[in-house]
């Protein structure tokens, strides 16, 4: 080839680069414009580091290293409810806490009264945080609610490491439990949301099972903290434990101060370029990106057709949103990932290995070591399998699972024996197993997805209200139980979980991989098709962007057809925007 003929063969190159390059700046201009949406320069929103009130701080991250720090941020957050759940497990009956709180000691019926209300306090705290977070979440946003309920924490522990015999220890340390889950009442409410709505839809099942999974580790890390300090005389042993909470509230703290708001909250303050800006920097691409204003079109529409904030008549009323089916389906799996026996394994593990199995005191904490250590390996599992088997496998696997493992449990309580003891106890390790990787990360990953975005705030705060009622019941009545009937609980507990599984089978739609709009299209054809959600999302193949308008227009979804003829404008032009993108040269 003659050097003539190789500059005119790179001169065509070049120009069929600039005509790409030049296509695409032209669609993505398009798409904006079709949109109502302006052209930003990249200055536009200078890099924030860190900021308080600033939703668009990033800590001066993009892309993967910003989504792994909102993950870790959400995950250790999270795990503050797991590290109370071993705290209390390894404290409640030791020598040295009873020395400070002498009614906890001993195993009469006040003594069982009073473990169980002393440990179910935290879980009434959370119950009014979560409550509060309902009213609060859409007026100040997730960052800030986060913030907050970090902050309350660090407080509410500070108080709880104070208390002493013979002025109100008791009273006193209550009230500090209280005010430190009303903390956490936040955070639990809030985090699963903030959390998806950060997240992609192909990774946000395995991100908020992330958190729900943490919850384990950090039973792990307090469980072998109180057998170290068993060790140690005097209250240290209990005080130290407890002010352990202050460096994972701190944490949450500091670093949600650089973290950015989420978009969808922003949108529907009609802070549509914060929105766009955050998203961008997410994806690590340009704040005018075809993607990125796909995405906020699709949001802002679907929230402009949501915007008036939902009645407690329109809630109740039949529709084809199905606003209360969907909240009670979200609520129920926090309800019977109590009372399917979770918390009464957890927070008395070293009880019940004590005073039912029949093991020394060192002992029994040290099983319970190796139990939350088995606890957290058994939550790797979900991670593999949340997406690719999907939410309604897991749920169906850990109930039965659970079941049978109670069933073990009961059968060799009844004969009280050395031999059968053992039985016992590995039918409660392997309850833990099957709990760890399906019946704990789920009830939190699935409310947020399930619920409409008009009442997501809403029904995600109920659902997590109900988690901590239930939790409060379990944990209240759980010594009690035992101590008046110690194979009659674990048989309560094996029904419960039996019953869980129709409901799980026919009520419990398959969500993964599906965006929090396609959720909407599955319940309004569900009830406009007059078939089960479950039946409907197993025969609805993925729907795309402009499908997903089109649907929702075809089910009485989408009322302002301007806003649909605007979107389909901009979805034609996303097509050839990703058509010429992706032509051969």
């Amino acid at each position: 080839m003659s050097s003539n003929e190789s500059n005119s063969v790179e001169d065509v190159y070049d120009d069929n680069k600039l005509d790409t390059a030049s296509n695409n700046e032209i669609n993505e201009h398009k798409i904006l414009a079709d949109g109502g949406l302006p052209v930003l320069n990249a200055d536009t929103f200078p890099t924030t580091r860190y900021s308080l009130t600033s939703p668009t701080a990033t800590m001066g991250l993009k892309g993967k290293k910003l989504q792994v720090m909102v993950t870790c941020c959400c995950v250790i957050g999270f795990s503050l409810f797991g590290y109370d759940q071993g705290l209390m497990s390894g404290i409640i009956t030791a020598p040295q806490f009873v020395e400070t709180f002498p009614p906890v000691g001993g195993e009469s019926h006040h003594a069982t009264v009073v473990q169980g209300a002393v440990t179910s306090c935290y879980e009434i705290g959370c119950f009014f945080g979560a409550l509060l977070a309902m009213y609060m979440g859409g007026k100040f946003g997730r960052k800030l609610l986060i913030i907050l309920g970090s902050f309350i924490i660090i407080i509410g522990t500070f108080i709880s490491i104070f208390p002493f015999r013979g002025h109100w220890a008791l009273g006193h340390f209550v009230i500090a439990r209280v005010v430190t889950g009303f903390g956490n009442g936040f955070n639990t409410a809030t985090i699963p949301i903030y959390q998806s709505e950060l997240s992609d839809p192909r990774n946000r099942g395995k991100l908020v099972n992330l958190e729900g999974s943490f919850v384990a580790v950090g039973t792990l890390v307090a469980y072998w903290i109180d057998f170290g300090l068993s060790y140690a005389p005097g209250s240290v042993s209990w005080r130290l434990p407890i002010s352990l909470q202050i460096v994972f509230a701190a944490f949450v703290t500091i670093f949600m101060i650089g973290l950015p708001e989420s978009p969808r909250y922003l949108i529907t303050k009609g802070r549509v370029d914060e929105a766009r800006y955050v998203i961008s920097q997410l994806k690590d691409c340009s704040i005018n990106d075809a993607e990125v204003s796909e995405e906020v079109i699709l949001v802002r529409d679907a929230n402009n057709r949501f915007a008036k904030q939902i009645s407690i008549r329109e809630l109740f009323k039949p529709s084809k949103h199905q606003y209360l089916s969907r909240m009670i389906i979200g609520s129920s799996g926090q309800f019977f990932q109590q009372f399917t026996g979770c918390n009464a394994a957890i927070y008395y593990s070293t009880v019940l290995f004590e005073t039912t199995v029949g093991l020394d005191r060192r002992l029994s904490l040290v099983l319970g070591g190796v139990f939350a250590t088995v606890y957290a390996i058994s939550t790797i599992p979900s991670f593999f399998l949340i997406e690719k088997v999907g939410r309604r496998a897991l749920f169906l696997t850990g109930a039965i699972g659970q079941g049978i493992a109670f069933i073990i449990a009961f059968g060799c309580l009844i004969h009280d024996t050395k031999d059968t003891a053992k039985g016992a106890a590995f039918g409660l390790f392997l309850f833990i197993v099957f709990f760890a990787f399906t019946i704990l990360p789920l009830p939190w990953v699935y409310p947020p997805e399930i619920n409409s975005m008009r009442t997501r705030t809403i029904a995600t705060s109920v659902s997590t209200c109900t988690n901590w009622l239930s939790n409060f019941a379990v944990v209240m009545f759980t010594p009690i139980f035992i101590n008046r009937s110690k194979w009659g609980c674990y048989l309560f507990f094996a029904c419960i979980n039996f019953l869980y599984v129709p409901v799980i089978y026919f009520f419990y739609p398959e969500t993964a991989g599906r965006s929090l709009e396609e959720i909407d299209i599955i319940f309004a054809k569900a009830y406009v098709e007059k078939k089960a959600p479950f039946v409907v999302a197993q025969e609805l193949p993925k729907l795309s962007t402009k499908e997903i308008e089109e649907e929702g227009a075809r089910l009485g979804l989408t009322d302002d057809v301007e806003a649909m003829e605007a979107f389909e404008q901009h979805s034609t032009a996303g097509l050839s925007h990703r058509s010429v993108a992706e032509s051969p040269v």
